[in-house]
């Protein structure tokens, strides 16, 4: 093949791509246009909602996204995997459980940067200690000590840290490569 015809296949390839991408958003628009035809007030209410959802979900993504850009700045990957690593070490093991209890925000704003750890070599069980450990959070302890006491909550937070560590450990025996 010619140099013309690949690139001339190479542009019909990124405006088919640049079609593609657009299908979702027109669709939506146009679902919107209809529902304010048939219903003007409550096609405004959805409008208003899917707008606040937006907004939710934005502010968390955009965080972790300075996050990853952050990390790919001044840390490189193979620290960070050294870290993580490929199987449970006990270092591995810590900083998951510490990242995940501390980490804020829904858990699918964090799936890129899980997802570029994964592509860089680090291990599946540190990165399922991490998302089975957010279950702990800090700044609602005090509330659940409050509606159940401090027996209920210490046993239930060191069950979730033991559990998110055996899920890890089974993690990383079944997807073993």
């Amino acid at each position: 093949m010619s140099s013309v015809n690949r690139g001339s296949v190479k542009k019909l390839k990124g405006k088919k791509d640049s079609a593609r991408i657009l299908i979702f958003p027109v669709c939506v628009l146009a679902c919107y246009g209809i529902f304010s035809a048939i219903d003007p007030h409550n096609a405004l209410m959805a409008l208003k909602t899917s707008g606040n959802l937006l907004l939710t979900v934005t502010l968390p993504l955009v965080l972790v996204f300075v996050i990853i850009l952050v990390l790919n700045l001044f840390v490189k990957p193979a620290q960070i995997v050294g870290l993580f690593g490929k199987g449970l070490r006990i270092k591995g093991i810590v900083l998951s459980l510490v990242a995940g209890i501390i980490s804020m925000g829904p858990i699918y704003a964090w799936y890129p940067l899980l997802k570029n750890l994964r592509d860089e070599g680090a291990g599946t069980g540190p990165i399922a200690i991490f998302m089975y450990s957010r279950a702990v959070k800090p700044f609602l302890l005090p509330v659940m000590i409050a509606y159940f006491g401090w027996v209920y909550v210490a046993i239930l937070t060191l069950l979730t840290v033991f559990a998110s560590i055996a899920i890890g450990s089974c993690m990383s025996v079944l997807m073993k490569k």
